[in-house]
């Protein structure tokens, strides 16, 4: 399918604020990996295979076990997550998924016995980031690969 819209060249500043507050948030004291893992999940739930693309090569330029990656939409079943890592792709489906019943007590405290309140803060606004930008990419069919040579993700392979 074709891309729809070049939709950043029609809202420049609005969307260079996005990007600058996604690359600003994944700046934070959470694992680099983690935040692929969270990235790369959220895009899967979302089908945005533009955002699933790009973190996949990231999660690889980075380090990320291949095999964890293939494992991604089955994690719960996984022995290849750490418990913080499955704590955190579970807030991921859940806000992901976002209702009252996602996201009740005992989820939430479940997943806050893994990260302090400054880690979930952090980690919600990844989640959140990455959601708003799957739906640029879902809305106006972004081409996975397009944005590899500026990124620095041509060279590698999955």
């Amino acid at each position: 399918m074709a891309q729809r819209l070049n939709y950043s060249s029609f809202i420049p500043a609005t969307y260079g604020k996005l990007i600058e507050l996604d690359t600003l948030a994944g700046n934070s004291s959470l694992d680099n990996l983690l935040i692929h893992l969270v990235r790369l999940r959220a895009s899967q739930i979302n089908g945005c295979l533009f955002c699933v693309d790009i973190h996949a090569k990231q999660a690889v330029r980075d380090g990320e076990n291949r095999l964890r990656l293939l494992h991604l939409t089955g994690w719960q079943e996984s022995d290849l997550f750490s418990v913080k890592e499955k704590a955190a792709l579970l807030w991921t489906e859940a806000l992901t998924h976002l209702s009252p019943e996602s996201t009740n007590d005992n989820l939430y405290q479940s997943v806050k016995a893994h990260f302090s309140d400054a880690e979930m803060a952090q980690l919600t606004m990844i989640i959140t980031l990455i959601n708003a930008l799957n739906r640029f990419g879902v809305g106006f069919r972004a081409q996975p690969g397009t944005l590899d040579k500026v990124l620095g993700l041509d060279s590698i392979t999955l």
